[in-house]
């Protein structure tokens, strides 16, 4: 099972109307972590979601949504705080910039109290960050239960790490880049996008800066997605030499790229606990090929997830079943 824990919220998606030329919000349900469970489920591995989720019709909405595309709810706490709210504003040829109200808000106020004391023994990853670790309390419980979970005797536990930066939810960048490379010390994947890297190490470039991460001594996946280029990674075997593989996208018309990020994040980890490499002995005997074929059905379903409008996520079988031409 894959356990993904953070934010769950309601993304307002500007649409304009065609009869007065108005741009309206539609509420429409998201949050990083809650699409990256959502995806990895639609890949039909088991995933459970582990969160402070409002009881107002928002939360409902969530929850609901979760449970109907098979992700387990039995890790979320629920309780009477607001839903989180981000309002989206979509440019073409841009990434999409976002506001946030969470003040007070449920996701916003996940305490210690409200983690599971132990996890199943079929949890074989956990998987975090985002904006959830931007903000408190949320961001020290979460820090707390990966250090608590990392720090148990469970080889064949795998932590996933993607961070997922929104600049502006970052009051002191420094502080910031501190903090998340102690969650790196925890951390067996992780996932960071171009945006991130020029925000975490600006000027370093993609190659060094991947290679960084890798000095880290848990850390034996650092992948890259470069948007419309694929996917990069490097994997750190276990007599540190260093394999690497990249990956093409498929060529689709794209209609917005909300989700794509959380999209390839799930759909990667779903390969892995589909072909039995979700430990980390598991990440350390992946060749070549299998790191590629791994980047390459992540890229399918981020292909997919774009070609769609907002954040829905492609089922196993529409990706398995995507042989479109490739960039």
């Amino acid at each position: 099972m894959i356990v993904v824990c953070g934010e769950a919220l309601i993304d307002m998606v500007p649409k304009e109307m065609k009869e007065t030329s108005e741009t309206v919000y539609l509420p429409c349900l998201g949050g990083s972590p809650f699409n990256t469970a959502v995806a990895a489920a639609r890949q039909d591995v088991p995933v459970g979601f582990l969160g402070r989720l409002s009881t107002d019709f928002f939360g409902e909405s969530l929850v609901n949504h979760l449970v109907q595309n098979g992700v387990m709810d039995r890790f979320i706490v629920r309780s009477g705080e607001t839903t989180t709210l981000a309002f989206v504003k979509l440019e073409a040829g841009k990434e999409p910039r976002y506001v946030f109200y969470t003040e007070g808000a449920a996701d916003r106020s996940l305490q210690p109290g409200d983690l599971p004391p132990s996890l199943p023994a079929e949890v074989r990853c956990i998987a975090f960050g985002s904006i959830a670790m931007t903000m408190e309390p949320v961001a020290s419980t979460i820090e707390h239960f990966i250090k608590r979970e990392s720090g148990r005797d469970n080889e064949a536990l795998v932590i996933s790490l993607d961070p997922n930066v929104r600049p502006f939810m970052i009051g002191d960048r420094e502080k910031f880049v501190k903090r998340f490379e102690s969650w790196l010390s925890w951390t067996n994947i992780a996932k960071i996008s171009d945006a991130d890297f020029d925000f975490i190490y600006p000027g370093l470039g993609r190659e060094k800066s991947l290679r960084k991460i890798l000095e880290h001594p848990g850390v034996q996946i650092a992948v890259t997605t470069l948007g419309p280029k694929g996917a990069l990674a490097l994997l750190k075997k276990d007599d540190a030499s260093i394999l690497r593989a990249e990956a093409p996208v498929v060529d689709l018309p794209v209609a917005d790229t909300i989700g794509a990020g959380d999209t390839f994040h799930g759909a990667f980890l779903a390969w892995l606990e589909r072909h039995n490499k979700m430990s980390r002995a598991g990440l350390a005997s992946l060749t070549e090929t299998e790191l590629y074929d791994a980047l390459f059905f992540a890229n399918k379903a981020a292909s997919l997830v774009c070609s769609r409008q907002g954040a829905n996520p492609p089922t196993f079988a529409e990706t398995e079943a995507l042989k479109g031409s490739v960039k």
